[in-house]
């Protein structure tokens, strides 16, 4: 039988790409996202009936338990939707942006979380993988960007409340802290970003294919084996010494 996967923010970026390596893999893949043309587009790009669709906002707590209530099974999740805020400064962010990311990244992420490791726990036999989409942020910030910064710093709680409650249950969670994959949220990269020290500059990025990889030969680990957290990045970017 094959393994069940849901990856979240599956229609682009490297939702999608997760979803094409897991689905390629041999896994049964469910990716949610709000619109589901882009979603469509993901499974027509599989090409193996290995991929369906859920139209699904992960700030919804009923919509998110009711797609885990729907299932009799979950080996992976991963929680990969996010979405950032206008860089602005600190005086100047929005409580509708503030609440907007953090929803989204944060408690889209437990909600999902929540009932994937409820439906691991009730099913035979139990046990399962999370895997978390952080940051380089979950480390260091970028200027002018602290509602995602802090929205992934609470992701690695998350992450390490998880992977503590699961050890009796065969339930392991880990993150993965990404820099500068190439896809649309990165394209800016290419024309300078503002660094810590006032300066502009263009910053190099790598095939989000790479990710997806990661994931898969997480995803294929026996769960007597965790996995915390892995951190990949373009080589260059301004991560160790940012500032």
């Amino acid at each position: 039988m094959a393994q069940v996967a849901v990856v979240t923010g599956g229609g682009s970026g490297l939702g999608r790409e997760m979803a094409l390596a897991l689905a390629a893999a041999g896994f049964e893949v469910i990716i949610t996202g709000r619109t589901e043309q882009k979603l469509r587009e993901t499974a027509d790009a599989a090409g193996s009936g290995r991929v369906e669709c859920a139209v699904l906002d992960v700030a919804d707590g009923a919509a998110v338990r009711g797609l885990f209530d729907g299932l009799e099974r979950v080996d992976l999740l991963v929680n990969n939707a996010g979405t950032g805020a206008p860089a602005a400064p600190v005086q100047d962010v929005t409580e509708e942006d503030w609440r907007r990311v953090v929803d989204t990244n944060l408690t889209g992420s437990f909600l999902c979380a929540q009932a994937a490791f409820a439906l691991m726990l009730r099913q035979d036999p139990k046990g399962g993988r999370i895997i978390n989409n952080g940051s380089i942020s979950a480390h260091v910030p970028r200027p002018h960007g602290i509602a995602y910064t802090a929205s992934k710093h609470a992701i690695s709680g998350l992450t390490k409340g998880l992977e503590l409650e699961g050890r009796a249950h065969g339930i392991t969670a880990c993150q993965i802290d990404i820099g500068n994959a190439a896809t649309q949220m990165t394209e800016r990269m290419s024309q300078g970003v503002l660094q810590a020290d006032g300066s502009v500059a263009v910053e190099p990025t790598f095939d989000p294919r790479i990710v997806a990889d990661f994931v898969v030969r997480i995803a294929q680990l026996p769960t007597s084996v965790a996995v915390p957290t892995l951190t990949v990045m373009a080589a260059g970017m301004p991560y160790v010494g940012r500032g």
